[in-house]
């Protein structure tokens, strides 16, 4: 015998399946990281005493201005990541949801994923010191370059750190800052032939770049967009593809003269 069902408890009992679905999803990990903006380092400075960059055995110069590379705060690889936890985010302009997956694409152990990050600040900061040693026409290796950064881990530094030891050796080039004085942020891979490359996080790293008193941000070309989803009043971005266009940028922005835009 089939006993029909009135429509209204029809669709009750059909609901109760999805109902079920979503109070499953609300408290089941999700395959996601949380990330907000982090620390920013100036790489003209020191940290804890200790200077970012160090170099022995040709003339340096004092600098003034500020050259900050930024960061992001994401949540582990292991982090339970919820649904209330992403809705949370989802709406808010300074935290960012992405897939696991490419905050952590080598995937492992977090003692596994923190040896690859600082692997890949060691080649970056390697790649920098040849990429800035080579636009400045010395030959990688005839300057003693220490780079010293702790707790910071991946190459998205790369570019500041080559822009560091530029403003080191030669300034703007004519005797004055890189920076003109300002208090310049941004992020970059950089290889060591100069070519700048993407990076993550770009839109929560310009928040931490303002709140750190910046109002120059350079990203990657390739991600102009994404940097101007949510840009900070009052920080101007430039796009840059290479360490030279970068150097180039400063000094026309020194000069008061145009600057490349997104």
């Amino acid at each position: 015998m089939v006993t029909r069902l009135s429509r209204p408890r029809t669709l009750a009992l059909c609901a109760l399946p999805v109902l079920a679905l979503f109070g499953v999803a609300a408290f089941a990990p999700l395959p996601f990281t949380l990330a907000q903006p982090g620390t920013t380092a100036n790489v003209l400075g020191d940290v804890r005493g200790t200077p970012v960059i160090s170099i022995e055995g040709t003339p340096t110069r004092a600098t003034s201005g500020q050259l900050r590379m930024t960061t992001i705060i994401a949540t582990g690889p292991n982090a339970d990541v919820g649904l209330g936890d992403v809705i949370d985010s989802w709406f808010r302009t300074d935290r960012a949801v992405l897939p696991r997956d490419s905050v952590y694409p080598t995937g492992g152990s977090e003692k596994e994923i923190e040896k690859h990050n600082l692997e890949d600040m060691e080649k970056s900061q390697n790649s920098a010191v040849d990429a800035a040693l080579t636009y400045l026409g010395k030959p990688p290796g005839s300057v003693d370059v220490t780079l010293r950064l702790a707790n910071v881990g991946g190459p998205s530094a790369g570019l500041f750190f080559a822009l560091g030891i530029v403003d080191k050796l030669d300034g703007n080039g004519s005797g004055g800052d890189l920076t003109g004085g300002r208090t310049v942020a941004g992020t970059g891979t950089i290889e060591a032939n100069g070519d700048v490359g993407a990076v993550g996080g770009v839109s929560l790293k310009t928040q931490a770049a303002r709140r750190d008193g910046a109002t120059v941000f350079l990203v990657p070309k390739a991600e102009c967009k994404e940097a101007g989803a949510e840009l900070p009043k009052g920080l101007k971005l430039i796009p840059v593809t290479t360490l030279k266009s970068a150097v180039s940028s400063l000094r026309a922005l020194e000069q008061g003269r145009k600057v490349p835009s997104c």
